[in-house]
Formats: structure tokens, sequence, C-alpha cells
């Protein structure tokens, strides 16, 4: 594992604590109206120059929300979203008013507006005893425009979860990621290292595809399982050894480390207010952190291709898969379209983890959002990824989380010079042969050596999110951005100038039947895993009313800050 993302899992187990606690000596309970503004002149301002002492705001928890960009050159729709402790699903206007809602008991995450006009939630369960990372879902349902539970589909046990993300088929099927539990048995079998082992083993992840039966439960009727496509060379007795370097289309189980550079475990006691903070699911414990190791965190198919690509942040890397396999075929290095079975068809983001390149040749920095740009809009065919967390080399400390070891509530500002972290949207086009085929270059890895567009803040520093977000195109060329942990969308034009931007004035206030946060979010109160932009000519919305709610949903500010005492 490199040692940047090591030192980070060190220092968010030893300041995230500090950092939730803190925030919530302030207190959250203040109601606004929400504030808007029409910018016609965005992306003409002056750029801005940081200078190493210069602050930034890394939570936004007092930034202006609701609309603040509104231009004629976005884009005509809707914005779906849901904050991440909350069981509403939002659709809202380009003037960033409510015109719908769906409400649960539950909590999601995310969520697809289906072609019909119903709506595809991943909810979190609320009681799945074995995994205990950021993204437990467990649950899919299905919801008609108003609000209806038309079908309930469960993978919670004590061995599978989905998590994260979800993809709705053309054949009205839907694609799951699932965790499933490798026992510290079975990975010692399949030539893990010991010394790098979790004491609950590891949770490597599987897609399965889920045939709806209404109005409950469904049939796998597809799936791939990343365990069979290990490579390792720790244990030269084992049926997988090999040397990975040779072996590029597949995953090395060494590749990621939960010992060297993470420093001692968690105690008992620190996960217990880990929990209580809000920074760790209540199934955490001291034996199973690190056990999700590869942590993927978003999945998306190409009917035309029949492939399916996932992100996964824990290796740095996105995936191809070949869906035109058998269940069978999936398990092996053979069949399917491309003749590779379920072996990767392409991998890009980080070949230190097939044992080639050295860290400069790493370009992904625990990204989210993978997906091809559809048929019929500028770039199709393309790769399309949020990069969370590449920074610019010249900081201080290693990582953001760093930062907040004497960072003060609740904006938690650091100076540039010590944090020089930002992220980036990237499009790529993979090389291919005449086949369609992804070809390995003359160094045994996949290309491109560079994206063929990639969106930065023009000041580099003021678009910045460590985790979740996301990114789409849209038919006219414009590209929409979810700035995570701020709760940040906007929308920017081909020559990278922001049309659209709205800040998510909606905090959820949902907990699980024990009292604890559904997913762990810290001082992020106002975080979207993910939104998505909908053209307004989407059949979804034929003979819908999407006028705007009366009353609008309540929104939340965070008051300002106490006062100093005086004399000080």
């Amino acid at each position: 594992m490199p040692d940047d993302q090591l030192q980070t899992t060190r220092l968010m187990k030893n300041y995230l604590t500090y950092i939730l606690g803190a925030l919530l000596l302030l207190g959250i309970s203040c109601k606004q109206d929400t504030q808007t503004k029409e910018n016609p002149d965005a992306g003409n301002l002056a750029v801005r120059e940081w200078k190493p002492d210069d602050m930034r705001n890394m939570t936004g928890l007092t930034a202006q929300r609701g609309l603040i960009v509104n231009t004629d050159r976005d884009t005509e729709g809707y914005v779906l979203f849901e904050p991440s402790s909350d069981t509403t699903t939002f659709l809202i206007d380009k003037a960033g008013r409510v015109v719908h809602r769906w409400d649960s008991e539950l909590n999601s995450m995310n969520s697809y507006l289906l072609p019909n006009g119903h709506l595809l939630r991943l909810e979190r369960d609320e009681d799945f005893p074995t995994f205990a990372a950021g993204g437990q879902a467990g649950r899919v349902r299905e919801y008609d425009w108003d609000g209806n539970m038309l079908w309930d589909y469960e993978l919670a046990t004590e061995t599978e979860l989905i998590h994260h993300d979800i993809e709705p088929m053309p054949n009205g099927n839907i694609l799951a990621i699932a965790y499933e539990v490798m026992p510290v048995e079975e990975a010692i079998a399949m030539g893990r290292d010991p010394e790098r082992l979790p004491r609950a083993g590891l949770w490597l992840d599987q897609v399965v595809e889920i045939r709806p039966t209404y109005p409950k439960g469904g049939e796998i009727v597809w799936e791939w399982h990343m365990k069979d496509h290990l490579v390792q060379d720790f244990d030269p007795s084992k049926a997988n050894y090999g040397d990975p370097s040779e072996h590029p289309r597949k995953i090395d189980i060494n590749f990621h480390s939960t010992e060297e550079g993470d420093g001692p475990p968690p105690t008992e006691e620190q996960v217990k207010q880990m929990i209580k903070n809000g920074m760790a699911t209540s199934n955490a414990t001291v034996d199973n952190r690190g056990s999700d190791i590869t942590h993927t965190n978003a999945i998306d198919y190409h009917p035309g291709l029949d492939q399916i690509a996932l992100s996964s942040p824990g290796m740095n890397e996105i995936f191809i898969i070949d869906h035109s396999t058998t269940t069978e075929e999936a398990r092996g290095r053979s069949g399917g379209n491309q003749g590779h079975g379920g072996d990767l068809l392409y991998r890009w983001g980080n070949p230190q983890n097939y044992g080639l390149g050295t860290p400069d040749d790493r370009v992904l920095f625990g990204q989210h959002d993978i997906r091809w740009i559809p048929e019929g809009q500028p770039g199709a065919g393309r790769l399309m990824v949020y990069n969370n967390d590449p920074h610019d080399g010249k900081a201080k400390l290693p990582t953001v989380w760093a930062g907040f070891q004497n960072a003060k509530p609740p904006e938690f500002a650091m100076a540039v010079g010590d944090v020089g972290n930002f992220s980036e949207v990237l499009e790529l086009e993979p090389p291919t042969d005449a086949d369609g085929a992804y070809v390995l270059d003359a160094g045994g890895t996949f290309g491109p050596e560079e994206p063929a567009w990639t969106y930065r803040a023009p000041d580099l520093y003021s678009f910045y999110s460590a985790f979740i977000s996301g990114a789409h195109r849209l038919p006219n060329g414009n590209t929409f951005i979810t700035e995570g942990m701020k709760g940040r969308f906007f929308e920017v034009s081909p020559d990278n100038e922001i049309v659209w931007e709205y800040w998510n004035p909606y905090m959820g206030t949902y907990k699980l039947p024990d009292g604890t946060e559904p997913q762990p979010k810290g001082p992020f109160i106002f975080g979207v895993f993910r939104s998505t932009l909908i053209p307004a000519d989407n059949p979804a919305f034929a003979g819908k009313t999407l006028e705007p709610l009366q009353p609008q949903p309540e929104v939340y500010k965070m008051p300002p800050p106490p006062a100093e005492p005086e004399g000080q």
C-alpha cells in the first residue's frame, strides 16, 4: 500500500475522534431560509493566487447554502440527491427549489430515477452483524413516483452485504456491489501474508446481477467474485503463486497492508469512542479494522460492450470486467466476448498494484464514481472518474487528516502550505486494438498515459473532497460534479467555467435503532455521496407536475462559533 495512503489511515484513527468531539461543542440546531443569488458572470472571476499561509476551509459548514450560481449556459433539468444521514431523496429544479421528494423509514446514500418515473434506491439495512465500513447498505427498493414501495430486496447477512452502489440494467435487472467474507483460514490458503491479516479476515468484493421478484425478493442470475482472480508472490506452495507483474489481469492479495506503516491497531476503547462520535458503525471492532481492503465504491454498465466498470479506492484503481460470460466462465480465465473469463479486462490508476511502475506512475487517489460517457454525448465511450485526493507535492503534512489535529471547528481551516490536497475530474480513453480489446503498452501496463480531459479548480485548492463525490457528462458537453464532503454540486462547461452551483442546505438527523449514525460522516454534516443532473426531457418527467413544494423543506445552518472569553 502506498506510504501516503497508509499514513492517511493511521492519522484518521488518531484524529477523527477529536474532529467530531470539537464539532459537537458548537451545537447544530439553527434554521435559516435558503439563500440564493444569480451570478451571470460565473467563470469570469479572477483566479485566486494562494500563498502558503492562506487558510483553506475544509468543511464548508458556515458557507452560504442553496443556489449560488445560475446562468443561461447551464443544462435545463433537475437534480436528484440524498443527504448522507437522511431518509429523504430530493429532486430540485435549477432554481434550487425542491419539486419532489421520496421518503422512507431507512437511510439512503444513492438512487436512480428510472425512465418510467420510478425511483430505485440503495438503502441502509438496520441490522447486519459483520461488515463495519462506510457505504453499508444491504437493501434495494423501488418506489413509484408517489412514494409507494413496489419492490424490496435484501442482501445483508453474516457473510454478504450490498454496499455503496447499484446499477439498473436495460433488461430490468440490477447490478450490485457486495462484500463477502474471506475468513482468516481461507485468506491464508489464498496466499495472504498472515502478518498483514486482520483477525476478522478480509472482505473482498463481488458483483451480483439481481432479477427482481415483485413485490419482494429476487434471483441472482449472474455473479463475479474477486476472490476467483487473485495472484500472490508470498507463498510458493499455493496454487495462485506467481509474479503479479506477469499477471496484470489478476489482483495481488497482498497489495494492501493493515500493519506496515499503519501504526498499532486501535484499542477497544478507541473503537467505542469512534462509534460514539459517529466515526464508525456500531458493529466496528478491534478485530475488523482493516478488513475492508478494496472498498469498491462505484459500478457502471455499458450495454453495447456488455462490460462492467468498478472503482476500488482501496487500490486506487478502476477495473473493467466482462459481463458477457456465464457465471461459470466468470470464475475462470477464459470465455466471454474478450476471451478472458472473469479476469480483469482493464485496470488503470496505480500499476504498482501489479508490480510495475513507481509512485510517480500512480494517478488515482481514493477515487469515486467511475462511469462510461453515454452514446450521443461528447466523449462517448470514454471513462469519467472523480479523483478525490491527489496532492501538490509541496505541502508539509502527508494528508488532510493530519491537518485536523490543530485545526479549529467549525471550518477546520488549514494553511495551503500545510495541506496541498485537491480534487479533479478525469476523462480517459483506454487504448484498444482493432477488435476493441484493451491493450497493454510496451512496459506491460494499461494506458492511457494522460487523461483526454481534466477539470480542476482554476486556483487548484478550492475544489476538494477527500471522499465520496462524483461526476458525469451531460448531453450539451457540460459536466456535472458533486463535491461530496461539503455537499456542493456544480456544472462546468467544456472550457471549465462554472455555469451553475448549489450547496446542499439539508442536514439529515436519522439515527439507527441503537442511536448511532447510519454512515460515518464526522464534521461533514451536509455531505452527499453523489448527485445526478437529469435533463428536463428525460421520459421520467413525462406527465409529471414539477412545481416547487409548498412549504419548502426546512434547511439548516451552523450557528456562529462561541465568542472568545474576554481577556483572551
